[in-house]
């Protein structure tokens, strides 16, 4: 399994049977900048949403119709996807899991928002926010906790489903911040890996420092690449 930190919250992973891409917001996302947004793309198969903010809908639109790739999303974002053109479309709710060939997408709980203000000035509900638990064929399982601050029904996540490698919001403002989010990490999770995301941008905290030091003396490996790099597992 290779997984690159595209940016924000925008993440490719690779693996054996699927070439996927979360929350892709690469069109104006400075934090992308000067990395190749083809290359992002390049042999998709599935493109994943955990909520509907225009930073992690981002380029699913432009991306779906370009590639053909499947759109993952919560049942309200998916209709509104389908309105916007997207044809292939897998939508479901907190809870359920969907198969999607080489891997399965269980929804789980967030503690956020999810409508969007788009340019006619409406804003449009678009379902719960959520967190993304994909587990893979032969390869480790990943907990992409979208945006969230602390909740307690984590350790439900943990003990349901196991999470190999965890995807942490801990820009603060709008995610919970980084020694928050190291406290669930450590009391709810048992990850074998971690890798902090939705920092660097304006309005919120730029680096993962506090992330780091919260989580010194844990068994789980900070992994903080820069963006657009690459991690093996």
């Amino acid at each position: 399994m290779k997984i690159t930190w595209l940016a924000h919250s925008a993440f490719r992973i690779e693996t054996a049977k699927a070439k996927i891409l979360i929350d892709p917001f690469l069109t104006g996302n400075p934090a992308f900048a000067g990395q190749d947004p083809k290359a992002a793309a390049e042999g998709l198969t599935h493109i994943l949403l955990t909520h509907g903010h225009g930073d992690h809908v981002g380029d699913t639109v432009r991306i779906a119709k370009e590639t053909g790739a499947t759109v993952l999303a919560n049942y309200d974002l998916g209709v509104w996807l389908a309105k916007k053109g997207v044809e292939k479309l897998e939508m479901g709710n907190t809870g359920g899991t969907i198969d999607l060939g080489g891997f399965t997408a269980t929804f789980t709980q967030a503690l956020h928002s999810s409508a969007q203000i788009t340019e006619d000035g409406v804003s449009h509900a678009l379902g719960n926010p959520n967190g993304l638990m994909l587990h893979f064929d032969d390869e480790p399982s990943v907990f992409h906790m979208g945006d969230t601050d602390i909740f307690t029904d984590m350790g439900l996540i943990n003990e349901l489903h196991q999470p190999d490698i965890g995807i942490v919001p801990i820009g603060d403002r709008f995610t919970m911040g980084g020694a928050v989010a190291a406290l669930a990490c450590q009391r709810f999770f048992d990850f074998k890996h971690a890798i902090p995301c939705h920092y660097g941008l304006p309005g919120v905290d730029q680096t993962p420092e506090k992330f780091v030091k919260g989580m010194e003396g844990a068994r789980t490996r900070v992994e903080t690449p820069a963006p657009g790099g690459s991690l093996s597992y």
